[in-house]
């Protein structure tokens, strides 16, 4: 089974298809398989390359967003949508369609992760409990030696200039693998992005604390500094922690 998300972007602006297809192309876990330009190529579009999810604008002359998300409910096999316009007085409208988001332009890049994490729950929850475990273990290497991690023993990880720190329940390790690549292969194990910098265990947060600006700081069991938690995650969060 394919392990990536296939995605088609939909605007009538050629220059917002671009911006957009620039900052999904940070995602490995995301494969822009086509464009369109309107409302009925989008629907000819999903037909034809039975996208996963759909980044829909609104305001398009014929057959705007909105129209074409009703017509893309209805299709044999229906693909997420997430909703692109720089009109805020439709978000309203849009939750009827079941969206999975609504994004405002110009585009928010801590927003965007979000909707992403969003996107990747609902599409690897319907998946097979195996997809992004490429293998059971994460290597890393430390004094010529190659040792290999056990996912459940992280508690967490830090991007820190060109390295990624693994902070694990036995010592601290270095790789230099980007955050978002191990974000990917560790989707089935429970991590969760809380900022640009940090991706957590869910299984070891012991304290969620307000900050100052709608942020947040958590604490992880066995652990004495706060990590950051960035106001446009903290919903998604509470949502993942909350039985």
């Amino acid at each position: 089974m394919e392990t990536f998300i296939r995605t088609l972007i939909v605007d009538d602006e050629p220059y917002s298809r671009d911006e957009l297809k620039h900052l999904l192309g940070g995602y490995q876990a995301i494969k822009i398989v086509g464009e369109a330009e309107s409302g009925e190529s989008a629907i000819m579009s999903a037909i034809h390359l039975q996208p996963d999810v759909v980044f829909l604008d609104v305001e398009m002359p014929k057959m705007n967003g909105m129209k074409a998300a009703k017509a893309l409910s209805e299709l044999k096999k229906a693909p997420l949508v997430v909703f692109a316009t720089a009109y805020p007085q439709f978000a309203a409208e849009a939750f009827r369609y079941d969206a999975v988001d609504y994004l405002l332009k110009p585009y928010d890049e801590d927003q965007l992760q979000e909707t992403i994490q969003r996107i990747m729950g609902k599409f690897y929850s319907q998946s097979e409990p195996d997809i992004g475990k490429t293998t059971g273990k994460l290597a890393v290497e430390e004094n010529g030696e190659i040792l290999y991690l056990e996912p459940k023993d992280i508690l967490y990880m830090v991007r820190d200039d060109k390295v990624t720190r693994l902070i694990t329940k036995v010592g601290e390790f270095e790789t230099k693998t980007p955050l978002k690549d191990l974000e990917f292969r560790l989707l089935t194990y429970g991590f969760f992005r809380i900022h640009k910098s940090f991706l957590v265990n869910l299984e070891y947060i012991s304290r969620l604390t307000p900050w100052f600006n709608g942020a947040y700081q958590l604490q992880i069991e066995g652990r004495s500094e706060m990590l950051a938690v960035s106001r446009n995650y903290v919903k998604a969060l509470r949502s993942r922690l909350e039985i």
